[in-house]
């Protein structure tokens, strides 16, 4: 699991890398300045949870079953808050209206802090 978890944090890392290139150098010419905003910050969530799985795939006194499920939250929760930022940052320019899919952010981010507070309570419990 530790390998799964290092290896999503490592594909995170590079797509949020790649991501924000491209919301730097390309998105800015095709929509206004508040969707460019709205996207770097679905790029800088990825980031950070790139980092915090990084981190989870090498903390070992957290069993292995505890530790699934904070990757799958937080896993879940990138997938979900991150991305549907990315597509209604892009909404302006495609012919499919994202905004019907809104309500996966705010579920993204509820699964994001749900992973952190897993990690400390796992933390608390374990490392001791």
């Amino acid at each position: 699991m530790n390998r799964t978890i290092f290896l999503t944090g490592t594909v995170f890392g590079l797509l949020a890398v790649l991501l924000g290139a491209f919301g730097a150098h390309g998105l800015e010419k095709l929509v206004d300045i508040n969707a460019v905003q709205t996207f770097e910050t679905g790029v800088k969530y990825q980031m950070y949870h790139a980092f915090f799985l990084l981190i989870l795939a090498n903390v070992n006194k957290i069993p292995e079953q505890r530790k699934k499920w904070v990757f799958y939250c937080v896993f879940s929760g990138v997938i979900l808050f991150s991305f549907s930022i990315y597509l209604l940052a892009i909404n302006s320019i495609t012919s499919f209206d994202f905004k019907s899919i809104a309500l996966l952010t705010p579920l993204g981010g509820t699964l994001l802090v749900l992973g952190w507070i897993l990690l400390g309570y796992q933390s608390l419990k374990n490392l001791k």
